[in-house]
């Protein structure tokens, strides 16, 4: 069963967007962004953090400045997907940075990964040493990124304006 949407009202939501394009802004600019006071604002901020809709803030952080050219997408499947076998692959790769995000899929693949990692040789060693010892995987294929198109971390919200 899909995860209910949080009822948001028009302000939380203009709160959101600000935050999800630049989550250092000051409350003060926030505010005067949404159209609220600076407390209200402030306590908005906060509710939405308590409730679990905001789930935190990072850095996004450029991975060609730190030498990680290679975007790898992989399929995974198991060779039975049992509960033991999801768990043993769920905790294996919950353990591995290079692993950006990893999904249960439906479809030919169990799993799909996106990897990042400095060269081919690092995802090799990635394969061999890590993914191919995890019991039950039978099967490991991988696509190549060649280059990047559009990335986002921003959550779309227009569905909520309706």
């Amino acid at each position: 069963m899909p995860a209910r949407p949080a009822a948001l009202d028009a302000a939380s939501l203009r709160i959101l967007e600000c935050l999800q394009q630049d989550s250092e802004i000051s409350v003060a600019d926030l505010a005067e962004r949404v159209g609220l006071s600076t407390s209200p604002c402030w306590r908005r901020v906060n509710d939405l953090k308590e409730a679990g809709v905001i789930r935190g803030c990072v850095a996004v952080v450029d991975p060609l400045s730190l030498g990680l050219a290679v975007n790898v997408f992989v399929h995974v499947s198991l060779e039975k997907q049992t509960q033991a076998a999801l768990q043993a692959f769920d905790e294996a790769v919950r353990g591995r940075p290079e692993v950006m995000e990893c999904y249960l899929m439906s479809g030919e693949a169990d799993y799909m990964l996106r990897v990042v990692v400095e060269d081919l040789g690092q995802y090799q060693k990635l394969v061999l040493d890590h993914l191919t010892r995890i019991p039950g995987v039978a099967n490991i294929r991988s696509s190549f990124a060649l280059g990047q198109v559009k990335y986002t971390t921003a959550l779309p919200l227009g569905h909520l304006t309706r």
